[in-house]
């Protein structure tokens, strides 16, 4: 199979950062925000603000706009969003049903979809069941139903069944792609998860299925985001080709570690590294740009910079592919950058 990622044509660029309103922007969040949006206006292209907010139990009341307060704060703009609207609206994935159910039934009509009451504890339980690269039991293939009702769909949409999801039925073989941070990747994705769910059986859009379908519909060419959703690649390529699309560039960042190595969360965020208790300890949007473009090897030493001025010559191909270890004190660290004057 050959590279997927390597056949779009030279076009309009259009990225696009969109987070879920489930925690205050950290320093991790805003690292990726700050080299999407650098990405997309060093190559002229329209950046596209999203909210994916489909995992409603979730959702913090609010969240939504501080998030893009903190990110308009740090400096940091959009052409379409929730607050802006577009050609693409509505910008909110919980106001997305249509599209998505429109993705689920072509999905049907090409014999890629099919009802599942397998449950998770099911496939753990799966005594020969192999272990997938995630650590995770795949969805075997041998499950499969091997005769389907024809109008098995259509009785599912009228009344669905509170017992059953609906899974991807994916493809064999490897699905190469380059990243354009961690260079060329293959993924399999049979090995790895096997058919995977695009809608739970409480009747939630996976955030798998929501992501494609919005990528498509919003004409994004290029995806900027945490080496987090670096083993969702394969899948999603996967999905879109069988919506008839073209996947985008997709580049990966290594994440932002704590000073003990461990990935950022959303707890330590709120317990000083969200932008807004930067904002609140008195540290300037430049010293936080400034100390992101430092980690993202754009400046030899900290330095307080505006976005603006980062974006002649910003290539994600020259980005680290490591991860970042914040220091004991990151606070610290950042009122420690010189201000501007």
């Amino acid at each position: 199979m050959d590279d997927p990622s390597s056949r779009r044509a030279d076009g309009p660029v259009r990225g696009r950062y969109a987070p879920s309103p489930t925690g205050p922007i950290h320093l991790g969040n805003a690292r990726t925000a700050l080299a999407a949006w650098l990405s997309c206006r060093a190559q002229g292209g329209t950046f596209v603000y999203r909210l994916e907010d489909l995992d409603a139990p979730r959702v913090v009341a609010g969240m939504a706009t501080a998030q893009m307060d903190d990110l308009r704060w740090l400096g940091l703009d959009w052409e379409e969003g929730p607050d802006l609207a577009g050609p693409h609206a509505p910008y909110v994935q919980s106001a997305r049903h249509k599209l998505y159910e429109a993705a689920l039934d072509r999905l049907h009509r090409a014999e890629r979809l099919f009802p599942c009451r397998v449950s998770r504890r099911e496939l753990r339980e799966l005594a020969s069941a192999p272990h997938g690269p995630s650590g995770l039991v795949p969805y075997p293939a041998s499950l499969r139903p091997t005769r389907l009702a024809t109008d098995w769909y259509a009785q599912f949409h009228d009344d669905p069944d509170p017992d059953a999801a609906l899974r991807f039925r994916v493809g064999d073989g490897d699905v190469p792609f380059t990243d354009h941070v961690l260079g060329p990747q293959h993924q399999q994705v049979q090995a790895a998860v096997g058919d995977f769910v695009l809608k739970r059986r409480d009747g939630v859009y996976a955030y798998q299925l929501a992501v494609v379908v919005d990528d498509l519909a919003m004409g994004v060419t290029e995806v900027v985001r945490g080496q987090d959703l670096l083993s969702s690649t394969a899948r999603q390529i996967q999905l879109i080709e069988a919506l008839g699309g073209e996947p985008p560039r997709y580049a990966h960042l290594p994440l932002v570690l704590d000073a003990e190595g461990r990935k950022v969360s959303k707890r330590e965020a709120e317990a000083g590294l969200a932008l807004t208790h930067l904002r609140e300890a008195g540290v300037q949007p430049e010293q936080v740009v400034g100390y992101l473009a430092y980690t993202l090897g754009l400046l030899e030493r900290p330095a307080a910079t505006p976005p603006q001025a980062l974006i002649e010559g910003f290539d994600l191909g020259n980005l680290p592919a490591t991860p970042w270890r914040l220091p004991a004190l990151p606070l610290a660290a950042l009122q420690a950058v010189p201000p501007l004057r």
